[in-house]
C-alpha cells in the first residue's frame, strides 16, 4: 500500500509542517527510491532534506552543521593557498582559540575534508591540506563569502533599520 504519510526516525507519523524540515521521506519513496507525487500542501512545503533517504538525515544535518560552522569555514578558506602548518592556520583565523582550532581541525579531517601529515623532524612538524572533498567545499564557501560581501552594505542596512525600529513587525513593514 503506497500512502503519502512521512515517518519520524522513531516511526511517528509527520504533519505536513514536519515533512518540511525533516530529512524524511515518504515511506514508498525510501521503499522504492523513486519520486513520489505529493499533492497540495505537503507537495508546497518539501524541505531541502525530502529528496534524500530519511536514514541519512542525521549525518545530512551534521555534515551542513559542520559545512556553515563559522570556524570550519575560516580554516577551509585559510587552506585554499596550500598546505598550512597549525601557527599559521592560527595566526589566519582571527579570534579563534587554540583549542577551538584544534577541534575544528579534528571535526574537519574526521569528515575528509583536510589530511594532517605529521614530518618526522626535529623540531616536529605538522602540516593541514585540503582534501579534493574539502576543495568541493571550498567552491560553496567560496560562494557564500562572495555573496555575503556583495550584500553587505544592504544587509546592513536591514539590521540599522531593524534594531531601530523597536519591534520586528515594524522594521519588516518599512522593508516592503
Amino acid at each position: 500500500m503506497v500512502t503519502n504519510s512521512v515517518y519520524s526516525h522513531d516511526g511517528a507519523v509527520l504533519d505536513p509542517i514536519q515533512k518540511a524540515h525533516s530529512c524524511a521521506k515518504p515511506e514508498a519513496e525510501v521503499r522504492n527510491m523513486e519520486p513520489l507525487a505529493l499533492t497540495g500542501q505537503a507537495h508546497a512545503l518539501a524541505g531541502p532534506c525530502s529528496r534524500w533517504p530519511a536514514e541519512h538525515g542525521e549525518t545530512i544535518r551534521q555534515i551542513i552543521e559542520r559545512a556553515g560552522n563559522k570556524w570550519a569555514v575560516l580554516v577551509v578558506s585559510s587552506l585554499q593557498i596550500g598546505p598550512l602548518r597549525y601557527t599559521d592556520l592560527l595566526r589566519s583565523t582571527p579570534g579563534i582559540s587554540q583549542r577551538m582550532l584544534t577541534h575544528t581541525l579534528r571535526q574537519l579531517q574526521r569528515d575528509g575534508l583536510i589530511t594532517r601529515t605529521a614530518y618526522a623532524e626535529v623540531p616536529p612538524r605538522v602540516e593541514y591540506a585540503l582534501t579534493e572533498l574539502g576543495a568541493t567545499l571550498l567552491t560553496a564557501i567560496t560562494t557564500l563569502i562572495d555573496w555575503a560581501g556583495s550584500h553587505h552594505d544592504e544587509i546592513q542596512e536591514n539590521r540599522t533599520r531593524f534594531d531601530n525600529s523597536g519591534t520586528p513587525s515594524e522594521a519588516a513593514v518599512q522593508t516592503r
